[in-house]
């Protein structure tokens, strides 16, 4: 007899709709077809344990079973209980009257139990897609899946409780949950209240938050770079739904979200160590996984110590950071991973670190300071629009008891500017914030007066600035003075920009 159950394949970030048909005819062979990997092959061991362990017969007869699309690999042992189902549904065992209407995923244990799998967010949006009443999963991923509108998500804790629902019992409920809300409350573990001192930092990553724009921290060993880099996720606007969905969907498919949870609320933070390779960071591997920087989509990708990464690794960066989205090409395939991440980077001054330290004396070379800079690329520091020094705190800062002003407080500041750089890039397809703005949208809102184009060329002058440098003080200018509510851009606002590009002065490390 021949029956059908459906499943589905990852692809990137997306989830393909698999048919597993299987057929039982005389004989005494199992044949699997349809591109499986070893997790797959596999499956039949367990299917057998686990149907003998509830008093179900395993057919000792000649058993087919094809997964259709047969050109596209199928990996993981979430298909154990589809293809369970599926054998006993052409052995007779249960009814197969159901079988075209629920996407069935699952590992099964031999116990018959469930275990979780990866990636149920893009399978339960592609099941609601193909027209599926329904899709039965593992109790532990309903939630992730019931997100999903217009599709039936049913839980299940072993198999039995499926050969019940199929057989017509009224044993299971689909799961419901609460409807998204953007979460501004305190769900953050940091606080920029926990932070003494270093008002001028702050700041600088208040003006980051706000413009979207990538910063650079540079200070002495124990100024508070990481301290302040960790906080940065809580004085960023809360997450949209979309930005929710999108973010869950790429943490799915590695297996990063929680058991029992649904959407992420939090915005994502990742700091991959520096001896990170370039596929760990942009994504890739035979059959390409995201790497770092998706996983930090809609959130921080913190790089502490960014000297120490290696040259090649941190070029990768680069396109991504231009164009928000990273394509990995394949012989057979083309995969693209969203990248709309927001870079922190912190570094010491120099190999021994005490470089500008107000009290302690640099001991490097002469030269050792630029040759250190120049381990990082001329194109990656255009792409960073902040440059900012970090210095220690002074005890007298460190001994107040005073706490800080807190992150909901400046993240209120942040989401009104934000709101402001909305409205202006309302007509601009795939412009949100500042930072994104080309150069003839420069041109158009960052327009200057008499006096702030003297202050410019006043302060490229005397400091030796860059080229590069111009672009940059001009967007994040345009950003300080959305967050103090002005639609001109005053001189004031201009100085305070000026002083954000640190590494672009000629006379730095000399």
């Amino acid at each position: 007899m021949l029956v059908k159950t459906y499943g589905s394949a990852l692809n990137g970030i997306e989830a393909i709709t698999v048919t597993i048909e299987v057929n039982i005819d005389r004989g005494v062979q199992f044949f699997l077809v349809g591109l499986p990997d070893n997790a797959v092959k596999e499956s039949q061991q367990r299917i057998e344990a686990a149907l003998s362990n509830n008093n179900l017969k395993y057919p000792k007869k000649k058993i087919t079973i094809n997964m259709a699309p047969a050109d596209i690999r199928k990996e993981g042992s979430s298909y154990d209980l589809p293809i369970a189902i599926a054998i006993l549904a052409a052995s007779e065992q249960i009814s197969s009257e159901l079988l075209d209407r629920y996407v069935i995923m699952g590992e099964l244990s031999l116990d018959g139990s469930l275990n979780p799998i990866r990636g149920v967010l893009p399978i339960a949006i592609r099941a609601m897609q193909d027209g599926f009443k329904g899709i039965i999963l593992p109790l532990d991923n309903a939630k992730e899946a019931a997100v999903v509108e217009d599709i039936e998500v049913y839980g299940v804790n072993n198999i039995m409780e499926v050969i019940s629902f199929l057989n017509g019992a009224d044993n299971l409920q689909p799961i419901q949950i609460t409807k998204y809300e953007e979460d501004s409350d305190d769900i953050y573990a940091f606080d920029f209240a926990d932070v003494k001192g270093q008002e001028n930092i702050k700041r600088a990553l208040e003006v980051s938050a706000a413009g979207s724009h990538n910063v650079i921290l540079i200070g002495s060993p124990g100024s508070g770079k990481t301290m302040l880099a960790k906080r940065m996720p809580t004085i960023m606007p809360p997450m949209t739904l979309r930005e929710a969905l999108e973010t869950t969907k790429i943490h799915s498919v590695v297996g990063l979200v929680g058991k029992g949870l649904s959407l992420l609320k939090t915005r994502p933070f990742r700091s991959p160590h520096h001896t990170t390779s370039y596929v760990g960071l942009v994504g890739g591997g035979a059959y390409p996984q995201p790497g770092e920087i998706s996983l930090a989509h809609n959130g921080v990708l913190f790089l502490d110590e960014l000297p120490e990464f290696k040259r090649n690794v941190l070029e990768v960066l680069r396109q991504p950071m231009e164009d928000r989205v990273v394509t990995i090409a394949r012989a057979k395939q083309t995969v693209e991973f969203p990248a709309n991440f927001m870079l922190v980077a912190a570094m010491n001054p120099c190999p021994c670190g005490y470089y500008n330290h107000p009290t302690q004396d640099c001991t490097c070379q002469p030269g050792t300071v630029e040759k250190y800079l120049n381990r990082i690329s001329g194109p990656l520091l255009d792409r960073i629009d902040l440059h900012v020094e970090v210095v220690p705190v002074p005890f007298e800062e460190l001994a107040k008891k005073n706490a800080g002003e807190k992150s909901k407080v400046v993240r209120e500041r942040v989401m009104r500017a934000r709101k402001i750089q909305t409205e202006r890039f309302n007509d601009v397809p795939g412009i949100h914030s500042n930072a994104q703005m080309t150069s003839k949208l420069i041109q158009t809102y960052c327009a200057l007066d008499e006096q702030c184009s003297q202050l410019l060329k006043s302060a490229m002058d005397r400091l030796n600035l860059s080229a590069r440098a111009y672009d940059r003080i001009l967007k994040v200018s345009r950003t300080i003075a959305d967050l103090a509510g002005s639609e001109e851009i005053k001189p004031e606002h201009l100085a305070e920009a000026i002083q954000y590009r640190s590494l672009d002065r000629e006379n730095w490390g000399k």
